[in-house]
């Protein structure tokens, strides 16, 4: 776990604007994350490094494709992670982390701006991509979360393509778990990132929204449910306020409500929405957790706050902008 004094950080660390956006207000606009914790250029190859910019870059063009299509921010928010979810690089579908009891369990939500519908799947094995089963649970409107085998039921009923178990499974990955099972450490500990994918988009009818992917953390037991697929802490869209999607120690955002808690300070208490968001990493800093966020405002201000050495991320909108940055010191 970081210490206090990292989390002190938190406001110098969170506004990273890696490129001041165009005064001109955007018509569309999209922001992606792949996960934040302990990155430092000193332990990544050029080559790895390479990778990651391409892997964020793919899927910021996918949404971006659909955006200035006309396509919808729900729309392009899925599109988004769904490649990210099939890449294994990241900690969402293939390549998700292991629990400690050697299995892939994957979560994931989806968040309508405009209807505050909503769809979250939890505990899932076999779905290729959450974020589709996520979106189908919305779609069908008669619940908001599902989990395990109901969630299994539900996805086979609408046809939702599946994967066996070993398509998830990764060597890295299953290396990690023996790592922190022979080493007795912790998941902080071996895992050093968070790798949750993560959309937020806004189209140009206006409409925001907001989704997560998550593997998990590495070794996790008893069915652990992180914050990633509950609505309010590691997703949330509402057009009147923001969308927000999480990334990083789940339980500390749970405990704050972290991306309701934004959108509710920029919508009540009309805070700036960098200010809202720095705030919120900043208490969750001080509890002892690390991580950060991707946001997205009605006027399509992508924005991103974090209080860890780094956060995969990138953003593009209608106005040219079109970027993706891996640490905190990435360009300004």
């Amino acid at each position: 776990m970081k210490t206090l004094a990292l989390a002190a950080l938190a406001l110098g660390l969170a506004a990273v604007p890696f490129a001041a956006q165009a005064a001109e207000p955007p018509r569309w606009s999209v922001a992606i994350h792949g996960g934040a914790g302990t990155l430092s250029r000193a332990d990544m190859t050029p080559e790895r490094e390479a990778e990651y910019r391409a892997a964020l870059q793919g899927a910021l063009a996918a949404a971006s494709a659909i955006l200035a299509a006309g396509g919808s921010a729900m729309d392009a928010v899925e599109a988004a992670i769904v490649l990210m979810e099939d890449d294994p690089k990241f900690n969402a579908g293939r390549g998700a982390v292991f629990t400690w009891d050697g299995r892939n369990e994957l979560d994931a939500a989806i968040m309508d701006g405009a209807t505050r519908a909503a769809g979250a799947a939890t505990g899932v094995t076999s779905i290729r991509n959450p974020i589709r089963l996520a979106r189908a649970i919305l779609r069908d409107g008669r619940h908001v979360f599902l989990s395990g085998a109901g969630a299994e039921q539900f996805a086979a009923e609408r046809g939702l393509e599946t994967a066996p178990p070993d398509y998830f499974a990764t060597e890295p990955r299953r290396r990690a778990l023996e790592r922190m099972k022979a080493e007795q450490i912790s998941a902080l500990e071996v895992d050093l990132k968070f790798g949750t994918v993560g959309a937020v988009a806004r189209d140009a009818a206006g409409h925001l929204a907001a989704g997560t992917s998550t593997g998990g953390m590495t070794g996790k037991r008893w069915g652990r449910i992180g914050d990633s697929p509950v609505i309010g802490a590691g997703t949330y869209a509402d057009d009147r306020a923001c969308a927000v999607s999480a990334t990083g120690s789940g339980e500390y955002f749970i405990r704050t409500a972290a991306a309701h808690e934004i959108c509710a300070r920029i919508r009540l208490a009309g805070e700036a929405p960098q200010g809202a968001a720095d705030a919120v990493i900043a208490e969750i800093g001080a509890l002892g957790g690390e991580g950060g966020v991707i946001l997205m405002t009605p006027a399509g201000e992508a924005l991103f706050s974090f209080n860890s050495s780094g956060m995969y991320r990138g953003r593009a909108d209608s106005t040219g902008v079109n970027e993706v940055a891996i640490f905190a010191a990435d360009a300004e």
